[in-house]
């Protein structure tokens, strides 16, 4: 059988938002706003320094690549002396739907290039699924690349499609950069997230594991403490003990946290309406589902909608 991990990490699923491929000349520096999208940044050509409002200054080499989880800020530049000008101002040429040429204009029209390959990505996961919420705001594939042997492969590929520049090289770039960012977040799971508390030792229990993947699998069940108990095989105090001290919070709460999890993706990204929304998830009114959607969100329904925006 699967392990409980693996069970999980089939359910991450990433969707592109856009992509661009930026061709930057010296001197320059560009700071990227936070977004509720995920951000990935592969250095395909030349270098640049990179920093966040948590890390300081850190140079990328040709191959590197990072991932922002949760859309932090960051600024890259030639120099770490430039001053920034916003992403979102740089002239910008359609190729597709969602692909775009940044090519900037310099003085010294012999200045080789750095090439840079942007994308903007969403998790089919809440963004406060746990999975999502215990990364760090910043993941270099660099970092991993000793570990996991498929993740260098990857940044190999990305480089051949860009120095090539074939006949759809842009789409296969998009395609390559959603495996990447899964094969960064898989590696950092398996290779730098050794904790032994917490929601990933949960998953990797062999007894707790089962019980989150049929919470996360079934989120429309209106589970019962007795229930998961009996999926875990054990008692409902020694069930209810040792999930509560592992997750920190009770059975009841966490199973409640996905339901809305669950709702605010069928709410804003399917549009799906929220009386429907209530009716699947087993709420008895709209208005005991919104109350309870505002105690976990932070907000009310109606502006998840308004939220999911990139």
């Amino acid at each position: 059988m699967r392990d409980t991990l693996t069970e999980i990490l089939l359910g991450l699923r990433l969707e592109g938002v856009e992509y661009g491929r930026c061709l930057l000349r010296a001197p320059w520096a560009v700071a990227t706003s936070a977004q509720p999208a995920a951000l990935f940044l592969f250095v395909a050509q030349g270098g640049c320094w990179l920093r966040t409002e948590t890390t300081e200054w850190t140079y990328l080499n040709a191959g590197d690549a990072v991932l922002f989880p949760r859309g932090a800020s960051y600024v890259m530049a030639s120099s770490q002396d430039v001053p920034a000008v916003d992403k979102a101002t740089l002239a910008r040429r359609p190729v597709s739907e969602n692909i775009y040429l940044v090519n900037s204009e310099s003085k010294e029209s012999d200045i080789e290039p750095d090439v840079l390959f942007c994308g903007a990505m969403h998790f089919n996961l809440d963004p406060l699924h746990p999975l999502i919420a215990i990364m760090p705001d910043m993941m270099r594939a660099s970092d991993l690349a000793k570990r996991d042997p498929s993740v260098p492969a990857l940044l190999e590929a990305m480089e051949r499609e860009i120095s090539l520049d074939r006949i759809g090289a842009w789409g296969i770039l998009a395609r390559l950069a959603d495996v990447l960012a899964a094969t960064i977040i898989r590696a950092w799971i398996e290779c730098a997230c050794s904790d032994s508390s917490g929601w990933i030792a949960a998953v990797r229990c062999p007894q707790l594991g089962k019980v989150l993947v049929a919470i996360h699998t079934q989120p429309e069940r209106d589970w019962s403490v007795a229930e998961l108990a009996d999926v875990m095989g054990a008692s409902r105090s020694s069930f209810n003990d040792k999930f509560s001290r592992m997750l920190g919070v009770t059975p009841a709460k966490y199973v409640a946290r996905v339901k809305m999890f669950q709702a605010r993706q069928w709410i804003a990204r399917d549009n799906m309406r929220i009386a429907v929304a209530a009716n699947r998830l087993g709420y008895d009114s709209e208005a005991s589902f919104s109350r309870a959607f505002k105690r976990i969100i932070g907000h009310p329904p109606s502006e998840a909608r308004e939220a999911e925006t990139v």
